[in-house]
């Protein structure tokens, strides 16, 4: 019975020990070395203070600010620990109505096209980014809180742009985060 256990107990030892702490060490001391920002979670600092990350969006709600897309995470939306999307599914009456809502609250008599990312969450309900177009869709608002030419807006916007990855890899977007700090540093934390 002995010859049959022991290799057992030693090999269930031997593949714990590999398994549950080598092989996680050797990852983290790798990822720490070659990706410490993204293996730190990507942060975001501003004024030496942790304000955010850029895989995680944030609510900004005042006019000042660009908004991100709707968020159906947690009961204020972006909430990390209840990451999920609505489950409410194509033929839901509520999601229609909501759409329709936020559609509605977009569309001005310039604003005949409501970019997607504009009333739809994402899966996770924590997407960072927002696409140039719905970022377009607010310059003239956020240019208007802040008292300054839409020119200047639209420059800061575009500077924040990022690109395809090689040209072919994901879609333009822009990180909502970093826009609204480059917004602060740029034309000065606005009032209301």
């Amino acid at each position: 019975m002995q010859s049959i256990f022991r290799p057992a107990l030693v090999i269930l030892l031997v593949l714990t020990l590999l398994t549950g702490v080598v092989y996680p060490l050797a990852v983290t001391g790798i990822a720490q070395a070659v990706f410490p920002k993204q293996a730190n979670g990507s942060a975001i600092a501003h004024n030496g203070v942790i304000v955010g990350s850029a895989l995680i969006g944030q609510t900004f709600s005042a006019d000042r600010y660009f908004h991100g897309r709707p968020s159906s995470a947690g009961s204020t939306g972006y909430d990390a620990s209840a990451s999920s999307g609505s489950n409410l599914g194509p033929l839901s009456a509520k999601l229609h109505e909501r759409i329709a809502a936020d559609a509605a609250k977009l569309k001005t008599s310039t604003v005949r096209v409501v970019p997607a990312d504009a009333v739809t969450a994402s899966a996770s309900g924590l997407d960072p980014d927002i696409s140039p177009a719905f970022a377009t869709l607010q310059i003239e608002r956020v240019a208007i809180a802040r008292g300054v030419p839409i020119d200047k807006v639209a420059a800061i916007v575009a500077a924040q742009t990022e690109h395809a990855t090689i040209g072919v890899i994901g879609q333009p977007r822009v990180n909502v985060l970093r826009l609204n700090l480059a917004l602060d540093a740029a034309l000065g934390p606005a009032s209301g």
